[in-house]
């Protein structure tokens, strides 16, 4: 289980476009916005990418990078750039699902081809969202078992807003005995 507060696992994966996301020297003035997400077959991924999209320009505005990440490789990573237009958000292709596992995100099996007609990798992960401090440590997670019922990008840029403006520590970080 990730602890807000300490170290998240490396994170480094081809960027679609060229390049390559590193999270250990992403130069993020704050942190970076990582949102894993299930792949191009899942519609309610692209609908929720096409927001973080419209949104990236905001949460750099604040010192805030953003990327998403699935375990598509380059072929479809790019199909879903495509599909969303995106223009300002970096997505990452090629995330090992084992590295998946080390995020403490959910994997599922296929169920064959999606209700948009394209077909699920044999395995993939679930959705995630995380906020990393500038300096590798996690401020703020949220994983899904489900493609359903994700956080909202515009109440995560909230959060930002005030965790700057009150220098609001990240919390559930104590691991002692209850």
């Amino acid at each position: 289980m990730l602890i807000p507060r300490q170290k998240t696992p490396n994170l480094t994966l081809p960027l679609v476009g060229g390049g390559t996301f590193d999270l250990a020297t992403d130069g993020a003035d704050l942190g970076t916005v990582i949102c894993f997400f299930r792949g191009l077959h899942c519609p309610v991924c692209a609908t929720y990418l096409k927001e973080l999209e419209r949104l990236t320009p905001e949460f750099a505005k604040r010192g805030v990078k953003t990327v998403a990440v699935s375990s598509d490789g380059l072929e479809r990573s790019t199909s879903m750039v495509e599909k969303i237009s995106a223009d300002t958000l970096r997505v990452a292709s090629d995330l090992p699902l084992q590295e998946a596992r080390d995020w403490g995100l959910y994997i599922s099996t296929s169920r064959g081809k999606t209700s948009i007609g394209i077909e699920e990798p044999a395995l993939f992960s679930e959705p995630g969202l995380f906020l990393v401090n500038k300096d590798g440590s996690l401020f703020y997670l949220t994983v899904q078992s489900m493609p359903f019922t994700r956080p909202h990008f515009s109440e995560l840029l909230a959060a930002v807003d005030f965790a700057i403006d009150k220098s609001y520590p990240a919390r559930g970080e104590y691991t002692g005995a209850v």
